[in-house]
């Protein structure tokens, strides 16, 4: 079994998170920054934090970068990217989001 490993997030990954969910949520119900955060970021934080090893390479051999590519609660798909930083430490550095 893996260790758990310690995630944690950029702020190029909030810049990106800010560039598709707004601060405050939408007319039509659409979700915002804080809604995605609440809601979703745990359990993709859960998926890094304890299988990041069994995650596919954003890169084929560079093992060091993975990706979550995965359906959300409040959005269609999101794809976010993690970096091995250490043995114990994974930075997500950035996410991709189809609402």
């Amino acid at each position: 079994m893996t260790a758990r490993r310690i995630v944690r997030v950029t702020d190029a990954f909030f810049e990106q998170l800010d560039r598709y969910l707004g601060p405050d949520r939408g007319d039509a119900g659409e979700p915002s920054a804080t809604d995605f955060l609440v809601l979703e970021l745990p359990a993709i934080v859960e998926r890094f934090a304890t299988g990041f090893d069994d995650l596919p390479e954003i890169v084929d051999g560079v093992a060091a970068g993975r990706m979550l590519i995965t359906s959300g609660v409040l959005v269609r798909s999101v794809a976010v990217f993690g970096l091995e930083t250490s043995y114990t430490t994974i930075d997500l550095i950035g996410i991709t989001i189809e609402s």
